[in-house]
This record gives structure tokens, C-alpha cells and sequence, in this order.
């Protein structure tokens, strides 16, 4: 790597050649605020926050996207960047909706924590008017504030990156927002609900909706039994809204903590993923004896399953039939559940815990009722179960570590890595080499479709037979996997695809951190990784080991996996949406 030498505020530094400035002052332990660049997403020098002084240069110029050269003398903390910087933040005050107090994103707005290291006031010297028009509250996943909104174009990155792109800046100069094009609505244009702009927002302009109280409401109903479930990613970020460090595995004080919130039982969405694996491989096993279509295609993660039906319409009988995991369970929870303990499905209240948004949208879709009831009821992100901790006045970090209840909390090490793209390649492999083998295999480790790569294949020998698979995350690396799928230059039988870059512990629905913790952390890595070691400590690692799973198709699923009456509970359908 070919190296440059500059100076940083009076003293000297090697850095690599071709590093913006911001790269190089990061390289010299100098984080220099920025508004609107997100690493690998946008960088576009669009907010000025990022302003410094180059020694010989005119004006000052945008750290993040002004690279650095040989000899380079640059200031980032001189009077003139300082007056800059807090100019900056004035003007975007004059036009913003300063209801801190209230807003959710107090405490971890980027915008916020500026203004205070800056020390800006709240009467600054710039009057201004908030933007005009009205909250887009027309989703059951989302909500947009445009008084919240600072331009820093972010959101738009995010959804251009997810290769959906339904967002972009409308009008020009001071009447310049952020929506969807002639003002539609969200609700009405072909938005996938992956929440990937959420994540990126540095304020609360981009909020998911918010279902805490309809939960709370639930609970305080004597008349209702409230069951709660939780997915794998969300226990490996969960702590990180309570302090704890990323990648740190608090499944045992959730449980803990859902609990003490008054749910009726807790169970484990790592079971419904167990069933998921056992429905999905058997369905590959008969597409693959029977002449089905392939490749077959994942269908657990929602955002990539709308993302099918609005942009690869003519690819939906590749899907998987399988419902997600989420789903299943709460199938489960009023069918098998209900009758053998003798509750009406009608008095259940199904609640969810998951990383990601478009589970939200999910539980409203059609065919996702197997009692004649939505199989799941409220779906709440890993942000919103934070809140209700919180609110709750809950000392988390202090809980005991608990188990789930027993009739859905035991789950394998197969059921856990779901949250980590290819994990749930990895998981299905490990139940159809088993089957199509005939024999328990000792090897279980399918190394080469683990990891946060984008994309992933292999090749594995199995009932004499060759199978093909690959693994793909985030949307616009999925795109481009389809389109050599439907010109069919690929020969997959076995496709795994997850909306969000990394899997589902980079959902939508995931605690946010800021630009600054993401140029430094791989957040999918260090979530990911807790979820491997969880499975790794496991006893048992297959899904069709789980003998919870083995009793439901005994007692309940009686002709089993991939039966009629599981295709009646645990199946369901797609629909060919416009663009």
C-alpha cells in the first residue's frame, strides 16, 4: 500500500494515498463530526459539517470526501473550522423541530450530541420556519417527519443501496423534503419495509411505528393471554441499548425482562426457525426428487420476499412456500398451543420481537392466519421491547439470566444462527444432507456460506447428488444474483437471500448507532458472532433433533413435514404487486 505523509494539526502522519481527509484524521486518532456521511453508503459532503482547513486552499473544504496528498497540512480544529461548524448547526436549528424531550431519538441523535459538544443554545442567532407538510404515517411499518429532517440525504443512500430507491429530495432550495415522488404516499409506492433508512437516519425524522402500548394494553387485559416471542438477532444487540458492548448475547435477561413486563409465556422464535428448516428442506428434497421448481428461494426474511413480488414478479414460484419463522410460531401458538392447553385462539394475544420492520407488514399479509386469527398480532422491533424496559423502569443489566418456557423455548443451535446471513442455508443443510444421506453426519460446519460477504456459493456432495447453493444480503446484491437467475446463467438449486446487508442482525428494526460506531464496527460481524458461538455450545445443533419439534409433528402435525396439514398451518402465498 503506497503511503502519504501529511500533518494533522502540527504533527506528522503516514497514511495510505487515496484516504479522504476524514479517513487520514481517523488514522491520527481525530474524529472529525459529519452529518451526513455513513461509511460505504453516502458520502457526498452535502451537510458541511466535516469543514476543515487545508493549508494553501481558498476556502475550507469537506473532510469526507476531499482526498489528501502528499505534503498536506490540514486543521480541523482551528477557530475558522470551529465557527463553521457551529454556523452550520444553527442554520440547521432554524429549521428543525427542536421537541427534543419528546422526541423518540433523544439520547442518540447525531444532531443532539453536536449541539452539545459544540455548546450551541437554544436561541441561536438565525430564525427560520419548519418545513411544511404532514407526517407520512401510511404504512404499518413507518413513519417519515420531515421537521425532523436535515437533508443529510442519508435515508435516500440507504434505499438506493437496498436497490428500491422510492425515495429521493423533492422541489429545490428552501422547499427542498425528502418522500416519495408527487408527494405519495409510502404506503402506495413499492417500499419493501426493510427499515435500512431508519437505521441510517441521524435524527427522528425516520421512526418505525410504534406498537408499545397496544402491548401494554394487552397485558392489562384480564380477558387476554399474552404470548411473547423473540428472534435470534434480537438477543445478540439488545444489550447494546442498555450499555453492554456489540455482540454481547443477552438472551437470558430478555427472557428475564419480558417476564417481569407481565407477558403469560415467552417463547423462542429460534423454535419456529427449527420448523422452518424442517418445512424447507423437506420441501427442497420434494422439489429436488419431484422435478419442482428451481432453484428454490428462502422466504423467512419479508423485505426480500416484497422486494420478489413488486420487482420479480415471474420469480415467485421459486419462493419457498414456508412461512418465516415469526409466523410460524404464532400459527403454532394458536393451533397446536391453544388446543392443548385449552385457550380460544380468540383470547390470545400473539406478540413478536424481532430486528427487523417488515415483520410488521408481514403480519397483515393475506394467509397468514392458520386458527382463522392473524397468526401474530403486534410485531414490535428490537428498539421498541428497549423501550418498554425502560419505560418499565427495569434495571436490565442486573436481571438474572432465565430460560424460555418450556412448550416453545427449546430450540438447536440451527434454530439460533438464523439471524446471520447464511444461517439459514447452513441450518437447511444440515437437516437435508441428514435425510438425503440417510445417517446422522458428523460434520455440521458449513463454513463456506458463513460470514458478512454480500455473496456466497458453494458446492456440497450430498445423496449422490451435486448441490449448488448461494447465499446473498442486501437487496441490490440480490438483484443482480436474479437477473443472471431469470436469464438463467445461474445453475443454483438452492438459493438463501436476506433483504438487510448481513442478515438479519442488521435489521431494519436493530438498535442504532451512530456514523461514528459504524466506520469503526462491523456491526454484522460482532452480532453474528454471538449467534455462532451460541449455536457452537449448543447439545443440539439440527433442527430435526429438537424434540419439542419432534412432538408437534407427532401429536399435531401428524402426517408430517411438508404433510397437507402442515402446508394448511405453516404455508402460504405470494402476490405479483406493480412497481
Amino acid at each position: 500500500m503506497d503511503m502519504v505523509n501529511i500533518k494533522v494539526n502540527g504533527v506528522s502522519y503516514e497514511v495510505p494515498q487515496g484516504s479522504t481527509i476524514l479517513e487520514a484524521a481517523r488514522y491520527a486518532g481525530i474524529d472529525i463530526p459529519t452529518l451526513c456521511y455513513l461509511k460505504d453508503i453516502n458520502q457526498i459532503g452535502a451537510c458541511r459539517m466535516c469543514m476543515v482547513e487545508v493549508k494553501g486552499a481558498r476556502s475550507l473544504v469537506a473532510a469526507c470526501i476531499y482526498a489528501v496528498a502528499d505534503g498536506m497540512e490540514i486543521f480541523t480544529n482551528s477557530p475558522k473550522v470551529q465557527e463553521s461548524r457551529k454556523m452550520t448547526l444553527e442554520l440547521l436549528l432554524s429549521v428543525h423541530d427542536r421537541k427534543c424531550l419528546t422526541c423518540e431519538r433523544s439520547g442518540n441523535c447525531e444532531l443532539q450530541t453536536l449541539c452539545n459538544e459544540m455548546g450551541i443554545e437554544e436561541d441561536t442567532r438565525f430564525e427560520g420556519a419548519l418545513p411544511a407538510g404532514e407526517k407520512d404515517t401510511s404504512t404499518a411499518y413507518l413513519e417519515r417527519n420531515n421537521a425532523k429532517c436535515i437533508l443529510c440525504r442519508r435515508c435516500v443512500a440507504a434505499c438506493q443501496n437496498q436497490h428500491v430507491s422510492v425515495i429521493g429530495a423533492n422541489n429545490r432550495g428552501f422547499d427542498t423534503s425528502i418522500g416519495c415522488a408527487f408527494e405519495t404516499p409510502l404506503a402506495d409506492v413499492s417500499c419493501v419495509a426493510c427499515g435500512q433508512c431508519i437505521v441510517s437516519c441521524p435524527t427522528g425524522a425516520l421512526t418505525e411505528k410504534d406498537y408499545t402500548q397496544d402491548v401494554l394494553d394487552a397485558i392489562n387485559d384480564p380477558e387476554k393471554v399474552v404470548i411473547v416471542q423473540t428472534a435470534p438477532a434480537v438477543r445478540a444487540a439488545l444489550g447494546e441499548e442498555f450499555g453492554l458492548p456489540i455482540g454481547t448475547n443477552v438472551e437470558g435477561k430478555m427472557v428475564a425482562a419480558l417476564r417481569r413486563l407481565g407477558f403469560d409465556k415467552v417463547f423462542d422464535t429460534d423454535f419456529g426457525a427449527d420448523m422452518t428448516i424442517m418445512e424447507e428442506a423437506s420441501e427442497f428434497i420434494h422439489r429436488v426428487q419431484n422435478g419442482g421448481k428451481l432453484p428454490m428461494i428462502t422466504s423467512c426474511s419479508p423485505g426480500w420476499v416484497k422486494f420478489c413480488e413488486h420487482y420479480y414478479p415471474d420469480l415467485i414460484d421459486n419462493l419457498s412456500t414456508c412461512k418465516s419463522p415469526q409466523n410460524m410460531t404464532g400459527a403454532l401458538i394458536k393451533t397446536w398451543y391453544a388446543q392443548r392447553e385449552g385457550i380460544d385462539p380468540k383470547n390470545i394475544v400473539s406478540v413478536s420481537v424481532m430486528p427487523c420492520t417488515a415483520k410488521k407488514f408481514e403480519i397483515k399479509r393475506d394467509h397468514e392466519d392458520a386458527a382463522g386469527l392473524p397468526d401474530v398480532d403486534i410485531s414490535l422491533t428490537t428498539r421498541e421491547l428497549a423501550r418498554l424496559i425502560k419505560k418499565a423502569k427495569l434495571n436490565f443489566n442486573a436481571l438474572p439470566d432465565e430460560k424460555f418456557d418450556d412448550a416453545m423455548g427449546v430450540s438447536t443451535g440451527a434454530g439460533v444462527i438464523f439471524g446471520a446471513t447464511g444461517g439459514v442455508m447452513e441450518a437447511a443443510l444440515r437437516t437435508a444432507a441428514d435425510v438425503l444421506e440417510g445417517k446422522s453426519l458428523e460434520q455440521i460446519d458449513y463454513h463456506e456460506v458463513r460470514g458478512t460477504a454480500s455473496f456466497k456459493e458453494a458446492t456440497y456432495h450430498v445423496g449422490g447428488m451435486d448441490v449448488k447453493v448461494a447465499v446473498v444480503s442486501g437487496l441490490s446484491n440480490a438483484d443482480a444474483l436474479l437477473k443472471k437467475v431469470r436469464a438463467g446463467e445461474a445453475d443454483y438449486q438452492f438459493i438463501e437471500v436476506m433483504c438487510c446487508p448481513g442478515g438479519c442482525v442488521n435489521g431494519g428494526g436493530q438498535p442504532i448507532q451512530s456514523a461514528t460506531v459504524r466506520a469503526y464496527t462491523d456491526l454484522k460481524s460482532a452480532r453474528a458472532k454471538a449467534l455462532y458461538d451460541q449455536d457452537k455450545a449448543m447439545p443440539l445443533r439440527k433442527s430435526h433433533e429438537n424434540p419439542v419439534l419432534k412432538k408437534c409433528y407427532e401429536e399435531f402435525l401428524t402426517d408430517g413435514p411438508n404433510g397437507h396439514k402442515a402446508h394448511e398451518i405453516l404455508h402460504t402465498s405470494y402476490v405479483k404487486r406493480g412497481i
